[in-house]
């Protein structure tokens, strides 16, 4: 358990609707000083409302949520003082420099002069877009463009970072360098960063992942423990009649194999040994099957009864 005090990030029953859906359902957690805190869960989840109320851009409507100590709606000023946020949607003027861009953002927080270009050569070198500070942003990759909004978030040196879905529209190679930027950041400037993802990959590379699910924390570790709750190999298997054959497979082995898109799966202690026993038992019913180490899919999947694609909806 985290402090109070010591508390980057603290929520407690966050509860929000939108007229009749409940958006979020009694959310609760702590995030330390320092760490990099992935929420991850399908669209739709209630990860961008939760992103809206820590960035002060909608009211609390039940519960409580400060940041670094201060009350998100009471003291809302303090709050947007000590935070940077980068939006799923690109915010940069992309007709300006990506000099232009970053200093308009400090205009709003009132840096000029020394100081302004002290900070942006600083960002600009940690960031390497040093020799890219007098092109357009329309000039620029979509993962250099990512760069100068992080740029942007953090020119007023905030102790939270906050990122809604920071890897949109990013292939994997620019993911992943922005994945070293942001750990080169954390490193350098002790700061705090919270982003949401849908990405489960994503939420593999965290310190913290929180799982959310239809309004719900339903799980919340790092990515190995959760992993380790899952309980052993995962076994798929595909097979014409799988409910029949999941029947006989609770018969004989006294397992609990689930149903999930026409495929059985099931969670055993030392996977490979039952490959051969399993297709032995039933010989010719199973057409093929697969071992697999648990992943965070494997987690979403036994916190919910469901795969993490099947809920992409609109949030």
């Amino acid at each position: 358990m985290i402090s109070p005090e010591s508390s980057a990030v603290r929520v407690t029953d966050l509860t929000h609707r939108y007229g009749d859906r409940e958006a979020l359902r009694g959310v609760s957690f702590e995030i330390a000083p320092g760490e990099i805190f992935v929420f991850v869960g399908p669209n739709g989840g209630g990860k961008t409302t939760l992103f809206r109320i820590l960035s002060t851009l909608i009211p609390l409507q039940s519960g409580s949520a400060r940041i670094f100590g201060h009350d998100v709606d009471r003291e809302s000023r303090q709050v947007r003082a000590s935070i940077g946020v980068v939006f799923q949607s690109p915010s940069l003027d992309r007709k300006l420099t990506v000099s232009e861009n970053i200093r308009i953002q400090a205009a709003l927080y009132g840096l000029s002069g020394t100081l302004l270009r002290q900070r942006e050569d600083e960002l600009l070198a940690q960031l390497g877009i040093v020799d890219r500070a007098a092109d357009r942003v329309e000039t620029l990759s979509g993962g250099l463009q990512r760069r100068v909004e992080l740029a942007k978030g953090m020119i007023h040196r905030p102790a939270l970072l906050l990122m809604d879905e920071p890897s949109t529209a990013l292939d994997p190679g620019a993911r992943s360098d922005l994945w070293e930027i942001l750990r080169q950041l954390r490193e350098q400037l002790n700061i705090t960063i919270v982003m949401t993802s849908h990405l489960l990959d994503e939420a593999d590379r965290a310190g913290r992942v929180a799982i959310v699910h239809e309004g719900k924390l339903v799980a919340m570790d790092t990515p190995d423990s959760l992993r380790a709750t899952v309980g052993g190999d995962t076994i798929s298997i595909q097979t014409d009649q799988p409910q029949q054959l999941a029947a006989d497979i609770r018969e004989k082995f006294q397992s609990n194999p689930v149903l999930l898109d026409g495929m059985l799966r099931l969670e055993q202690e030392d996977g490979h040994t039952w490959i051969t026993r399993l297709v032995e038992a039933f010989p010719g019913r199973i057409h093929s099957i697969t071992l697999g180490k648990p992943t965070l899919e494997d987690v979403f999947i036994a916190k919910t009864g469901h795969r993490f694609w099947q809920h992409e909806v609109g949030e």
